[in-house]
């Protein structure tokens, strides 16, 4: 047997939604690597040529479509039109989503209907829209990105927390419903990251001291740091590979240990 082998995504095709940047753009430069053809959505124009011109200064050849993820005619549209021009889709990728850190008593209705929408709403449309082919072509992985708030609540973030919840369980129906047609749904919940979007939270302090949500970070994290986006490539492409063909309805944490460690006494 060829361990390596086992990895390889040669030849696949991976749909990656909202891979324009950040941990979505990481884990498609990973599956690039090990040989898949890369799709993935924009909702604007600008950021889908942005976004082809990061892939194109990594060497990756990108398939980009402009598509809201949370309406269904779009979605149907965008993978019939991936099918046609890349081919049936193996490796979904439900990376798409939004955080509002809002408290509870002062968050609108229509904020916590937009969050769901986005963050669980769209990947069952997503997920409905590809599952066909892989049922025809007898295989497929599909891999929700989830949270640590799948498992943990915490204050200002009830939306997020519902939504990455219930995305939690989607995945395990998803895993119930379709695991005899040998596909695999699984999660992947990144821990604390660090991005260009969560810079501002690990900036120093005029004094030389750590931000204090740096500092809360770290110190609840066993491995003492904040997550790359690289620490998400071997955990995606082993989801996405043969290597992975018995789990189903997994989620995988990758969070330093975050969810194992009850903290240091003070």
């Amino acid at each position: 047997m060829d361990i390596m082998n086992m990895f390889s995504l040669e030849g696949k095709v991976a749909l990656v939604t909202g891979a324009a940047y950040g941990i979505g753009f990481a884990m498609a430069e990973a599956y690039a690597a090990a040989g898949a053809k890369i799709c993935f959505n924009c909702r604007s124009q600008h950021h889908l040529d942005q976004a082809l011109a990061d892939y194109a200064a990594k060497g990756i050849e990108a398939h980009g479509y402009i598509c809201d993820v949370t309406d269904e005619e779009q979605v149907k549209a965008m993978v019939a039109q991936i099918e046609e021009e890349v081919g049936v889709i193996d490796i979904l990728v439900n990376n798409a989503g939004i955080i509002k850190r809002i408290p509870m008593l002062e968050m609108s209705t229509e904020d916590f209907r937009q969050l769901i929408d986005i963050d669980l709403n769209a990947p069952f449309i997503v997920a409905k829209a590809v599952l066909p082919g892989m049922i025809r072509k007898g295989h497929g992985k599909i891999i929700n990105i989830c949270s640590m708030m799948s498992e943990l609540g915490r204050e200002t973030v009830s939306a997020y927390a519902a939504a990455k919840g219930g995305l939690k369980m989607l995945t395990k129906n998803i895993c119930s419903e379709f695991g005899e047609y040998n596909i695999q749904c699984n999660g992947i919940g990144p821990g604390y990251i660090a991005t260009p979007q969560t810079a501002p939270l690990r900036e120093r302090q005029p004094d030389g001291s750590r931000h204090p949500f740096d500092q809360f970070i770290v110190a609840k994290t066993p491995q003492a740091r904040w997550g790359t986006a690289e620490d998400l490539m071997g955990p995606a492409i082993f989801l996405a590979s043969d290597a992975s063909n018995f789990v189903n309805g997994h989620i995988l944490y990758v969070d330093g240990g975050i969810l194992a460690y009850i903290g240091k006494q003070p």
